[in-house]
Protein backbone atom coordinates (compact mmCIF):
# COMPACT_ATOMS: atom_id res chain seq x y z
CA UNK A 1 0.00 0.00 0.00
CA UNK A 2 1.27 3.47 -0.88
CA UNK A 3 0.86 6.16 1.78
CA UNK A 4 0.31 9.66 0.43
CA UNK A 5 2.07 12.16 2.66
CA UNK A 6 0.61 15.46 3.75
CA UNK A 7 2.52 18.67 3.08
CA UNK A 8 3.38 18.78 6.79
CA UNK A 9 4.77 15.25 6.60
CA UNK A 10 6.81 16.15 3.53
CA UNK A 11 8.31 19.06 5.45
CA UNK A 12 9.25 16.63 8.24
CA UNK A 13 10.81 14.28 5.69
CA UNK A 14 12.82 17.22 4.39
CA UNK A 15 14.35 17.61 7.86
CA UNK A 16 15.38 13.94 7.84
CA UNK A 17 16.67 14.34 4.30
CA UNK A 18 18.84 17.28 5.27
CA UNK A 19 20.51 15.18 7.97
CA UNK A 20 21.36 12.65 5.26
CA UNK A 21 22.65 15.41 2.99
CA UNK A 22 24.89 16.71 5.79
CA UNK A 23 26.21 13.23 6.52
CA UNK A 24 27.06 12.59 2.87
CA UNK A 25 28.78 15.96 2.56
CA UNK A 26 30.84 15.28 5.68
CA UNK A 27 31.81 11.81 4.47
CA UNK A 28 32.86 13.09 1.07
CA UNK A 29 34.91 15.86 2.67
CA UNK A 30 36.64 13.30 4.91
CA UNK A 31 37.37 10.81 2.13
CA UNK A 32 41.03 10.92 1.14
CA UNK A 33 43.87 8.60 0.32
CA UNK A 34 44.66 6.53 3.42
CA UNK A 35 41.31 7.06 5.15
CA UNK A 36 39.52 3.81 6.04
CA UNK A 37 35.90 3.00 5.29
CA UNK A 38 35.31 2.48 9.01
CA UNK A 39 36.54 6.02 9.63
CA UNK A 40 34.03 7.31 7.08
CA UNK A 41 31.28 5.40 8.88
CA UNK A 42 32.30 7.13 12.13
CA UNK A 43 32.02 10.51 10.42
CA UNK A 44 28.45 9.73 9.38
CA UNK A 45 27.59 8.42 12.85
CA UNK A 46 28.76 11.71 14.31
CA UNK A 47 26.49 13.72 12.02
CA UNK A 48 23.47 11.55 12.82
CA UNK A 49 24.18 11.71 16.54
CA UNK A 50 24.60 15.49 16.46
CA UNK A 51 21.24 15.88 14.72
CA UNK A 52 19.43 13.58 17.12
CA UNK A 53 18.75 11.14 14.29
CA UNK A 54 19.09 7.37 14.10
CA UNK A 55 20.17 5.13 11.24
CA UNK A 56 17.72 2.92 9.35
CA UNK A 57 20.75 1.05 7.97
CA UNK A 58 22.25 -0.03 11.29
CA UNK A 59 20.87 -3.44 12.23
CA UNK A 60 18.74 -3.65 9.07
CA UNK A 61 18.20 -7.25 8.01
CA UNK A 62 16.07 -7.92 4.93
CA UNK A 63 15.17 -11.44 3.85
CA UNK A 64 18.22 -11.84 1.61
CA UNK A 65 20.74 -10.95 4.34
CA UNK A 66 22.35 -13.57 6.58
CA UNK A 67 23.38 -10.96 9.16
CA UNK A 68 22.15 -7.49 10.21
CA UNK A 69 23.90 -4.58 8.52
CA UNK A 70 26.64 -3.34 10.88
CA UNK A 71 27.06 0.30 9.84
CA UNK A 72 25.23 3.57 9.15
CA UNK A 73 26.59 3.93 5.61
CA UNK A 74 27.05 1.58 2.69
CA UNK A 75 30.55 2.15 1.32
CA UNK A 76 31.00 0.56 -2.11
CA UNK A 77 34.41 0.87 -3.78
CA UNK A 78 35.29 0.33 -7.45
CA UNK A 79 33.56 -2.91 -8.62
CA UNK A 80 31.18 -2.86 -5.63
CA UNK A 81 27.83 -1.51 -6.83
CA UNK A 82 25.81 -1.17 -3.62
CA UNK A 83 25.54 -2.42 -0.01
CA UNK A 84 29.29 -2.31 0.65
CA UNK A 85 30.08 -2.99 4.30
CA UNK A 86 32.56 -0.48 5.78
CA UNK A 87 35.73 -2.19 6.94
CA UNK A 88 39.40 -1.43 7.43
CA UNK A 89 40.07 -0.88 3.72
CA UNK A 90 42.01 2.36 3.25
CA UNK A 91 41.19 4.47 0.23
CA UNK A 92 43.70 4.59 -2.59
CA UNK A 93 44.39 7.16 -5.27
CA UNK A 94 41.84 6.78 -8.06
CA UNK A 95 39.26 4.77 -6.11
CA UNK A 96 35.65 5.22 -7.19
CA UNK A 97 33.54 5.37 -4.03
CA UNK A 98 29.76 5.19 -3.65
CA UNK A 99 28.31 6.14 -0.26
CA UNK A 100 24.68 5.44 0.63
CA UNK A 101 23.25 6.86 3.85
CA UNK A 102 19.91 7.09 5.59
CA UNK A 103 18.48 8.89 8.60
CA UNK A 104 15.40 8.51 10.76
CA UNK A 105 14.25 11.74 12.42
CA UNK A 106 10.93 12.53 14.05
CA UNK A 107 9.43 9.31 12.74
CA UNK A 108 10.37 9.96 9.10
CA UNK A 109 13.16 8.60 6.89
CA UNK A 110 15.55 10.05 4.35
CA UNK A 111 17.81 8.12 1.96
CA UNK A 112 20.44 9.32 -0.50
CA UNK A 113 23.67 8.24 -2.20
CA UNK A 114 26.63 9.84 -3.93
CA UNK A 115 29.54 8.58 -6.02
CA UNK A 116 32.90 10.32 -6.23
CA UNK A 117 36.57 9.71 -6.99
CA UNK A 118 39.36 9.86 -4.44
CA UNK A 119 42.50 11.55 -5.69
CA UNK A 120 43.37 11.33 -9.39
CA UNK A 121 40.27 10.71 -11.54
CA UNK A 122 40.12 8.34 -14.48
CA UNK A 123 38.22 9.88 -17.41
CA UNK A 124 36.08 6.75 -17.72
CA UNK A 125 35.06 7.03 -14.07
CA UNK A 126 34.20 10.71 -14.46
CA UNK A 127 31.96 9.87 -17.41
CA UNK A 128 30.33 7.02 -15.46
CA UNK A 129 29.46 9.24 -12.51
CA UNK A 130 28.28 12.08 -14.72
CA UNK A 131 25.98 9.67 -16.57
CA UNK A 132 24.61 8.33 -13.28
CA UNK A 133 23.85 11.87 -12.16
CA UNK A 134 22.16 12.66 -15.47
CA UNK A 135 20.07 9.50 -15.14
CA UNK A 136 19.03 10.57 -11.64
CA UNK A 137 18.14 14.04 -12.88
CA UNK A 138 16.08 12.54 -15.72
CA UNK A 139 14.24 10.29 -13.29
CA UNK A 140 13.47 13.21 -11.00
CA UNK A 141 12.28 15.32 -13.93
CA UNK A 142 9.81 12.55 -14.81
CA UNK A 143 8.50 12.37 -11.21
CA UNK A 144 5.51 14.62 -11.77
CA UNK A 145 1.80 14.30 -11.08
CA UNK A 146 0.10 12.62 -14.05
CA UNK A 147 3.08 10.51 -15.04
CA UNK A 148 3.54 6.89 -13.99
CA UNK A 149 6.29 4.86 -12.34
CA UNK A 150 7.22 3.56 -15.80
CA UNK A 151 7.98 7.09 -16.95
CA UNK A 152 10.60 7.46 -14.21
CA UNK A 153 12.05 4.04 -15.04
CA UNK A 154 12.14 4.80 -18.75
CA UNK A 155 13.86 8.15 -18.21
CA UNK A 156 16.58 6.56 -16.06
CA UNK A 157 17.08 3.57 -18.32
CA UNK A 158 17.31 5.66 -21.48
CA UNK A 159 20.22 7.70 -20.10
CA UNK A 160 22.00 4.61 -18.76
CA UNK A 161 21.66 2.53 -21.91
CA UNK A 162 22.57 5.41 -24.24
CA UNK A 163 25.85 5.65 -22.34
CA UNK A 164 26.54 1.97 -22.87
CA UNK A 165 26.17 1.05 -19.21
CA UNK A 166 24.61 -1.92 -17.50
CA UNK A 167 21.71 -1.72 -15.06
CA UNK A 168 21.41 -4.00 -12.05
CA UNK A 169 18.80 -6.70 -12.36
CA UNK A 170 16.25 -6.86 -9.52
CA UNK A 171 17.37 -3.67 -7.74
CA UNK A 172 16.07 -0.12 -8.02
CA UNK A 173 14.42 2.68 -6.10
CA UNK A 174 11.51 2.48 -3.67
CA UNK A 175 8.87 4.34 -1.78
CA UNK A 176 9.96 5.98 1.45
CA UNK A 177 8.25 7.63 4.41
CA UNK A 178 7.88 6.36 7.94
CA UNK A 179 10.12 3.49 6.89
CA UNK A 180 13.14 3.51 4.62
CA UNK A 181 11.61 0.97 2.23
CA UNK A 182 7.96 1.29 1.31
CA UNK A 183 5.81 0.69 -1.76
CA UNK A 184 6.05 1.24 -4.66
CA UNK A 185 9.19 -0.15 -6.26
CA UNK A 186 10.88 2.18 -8.76
CA UNK A 187 12.79 0.22 -11.45
CA UNK A 188 15.75 1.74 -13.25
CA UNK A 189 14.42 0.62 -16.62
CA UNK A 190 10.90 0.30 -17.95
CA UNK A 191 8.23 1.30 -20.42
CA UNK A 192 6.74 4.79 -20.36
CA UNK A 193 3.08 5.14 -19.51
CA UNK A 194 3.03 1.95 -17.47
CA UNK A 195 2.76 1.30 -13.75
CA UNK A 196 1.25 3.20 -10.84
CA UNK A 197 0.10 6.78 -11.49
CA UNK A 198 2.08 9.44 -9.65
CA UNK A 199 0.08 11.56 -7.20
CA UNK A 200 0.75 14.51 -4.93
CA UNK A 201 2.18 13.22 -1.66
CA UNK A 202 4.01 10.18 -3.02
CA UNK A 203 7.62 10.06 -1.81
CA UNK A 204 10.20 8.02 -3.69
CA UNK A 205 13.87 7.18 -3.36
CA UNK A 206 15.11 7.29 -6.94
CA UNK A 207 18.49 5.59 -7.37
CA UNK A 208 20.25 4.70 -10.61
CA UNK A 209 22.98 2.04 -10.30
CA UNK A 210 25.28 1.84 -13.33
CA UNK A 211 27.76 -0.88 -14.31
CA UNK A 212 30.52 0.47 -16.53
CA UNK A 213 31.16 -2.79 -18.39
CA UNK A 214 27.68 -2.77 -19.90
CA UNK A 215 26.48 -6.04 -18.34
CA UNK A 216 23.54 -6.27 -15.94
CA UNK A 217 24.80 -9.12 -13.80
CA UNK A 218 26.30 -9.05 -10.33
CA UNK A 219 27.09 -11.36 -7.42
CA UNK A 220 27.03 -11.19 -3.65
CA UNK A 221 30.41 -10.99 -1.91
CA UNK A 222 31.29 -13.37 0.95
CA UNK A 223 30.22 -10.75 3.52
CA UNK A 224 26.63 -11.47 2.47
CA UNK A 225 25.90 -7.84 1.66
CA UNK A 226 28.20 -6.25 -0.92
CA UNK A 227 26.97 -6.62 -4.51
CA UNK A 228 29.82 -6.64 -7.04
CA UNK A 229 29.89 -6.55 -10.83
CA UNK A 230 30.43 -9.96 -12.43
CA UNK A 231 32.88 -8.53 -14.95
CA UNK A 232 34.92 -6.69 -12.27
CA UNK A 233 34.26 -3.33 -13.94
CA UNK A 234 33.49 -0.26 -11.87
CA UNK A 235 30.06 0.93 -10.82
CA UNK A 236 28.34 4.11 -9.65
CA UNK A 237 25.28 4.68 -7.48
CA UNK A 238 23.45 7.97 -6.90
CA UNK A 239 20.14 8.59 -5.12
CA UNK A 240 17.77 11.25 -3.84
CA UNK A 241 14.58 11.14 -1.80
CA UNK A 242 11.96 13.01 -3.82
CA UNK A 243 8.43 14.15 -2.98
CA UNK A 244 5.95 14.35 -5.83
CA UNK A 245 3.89 17.51 -5.50
CA UNK A 246 1.39 19.43 -7.58
CA UNK A 247 4.08 22.08 -8.10
CA UNK A 248 6.71 19.59 -9.26
CA UNK A 249 9.26 17.24 -7.73
CA UNK A 250 10.82 18.36 -4.43
CA UNK A 251 14.25 16.91 -3.65
CA UNK A 252 14.25 16.28 0.10
CA UNK A 253 17.90 15.22 0.29
CA UNK A 254 19.31 18.08 -1.81
CA UNK A 255 22.84 19.03 -0.80
CA UNK A 256 24.07 22.63 -0.77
Amino acid sequence: MVELKTDTSIDAMYEAGQVVASALTAVRDAADVGVSLLELDEVARGVLRGAGATSPFLGYRPSFASTPFPAVICASVNDAIVHGVPDGYRLRDGDLVSIDCGAQLGGWAGDSAISFIVGTPRPADVRLIETAERALAAGIEAAVVGNRIGDIAHAIGTVCRSGGYGIMEDFGGHGIGRRMHEDPGVPNEGRPGRGMPLRHGMCLAIEPMLISGGTDTYHTAPDGWTLRTNDATRAAHVEHTVAITDSGPRILTARP
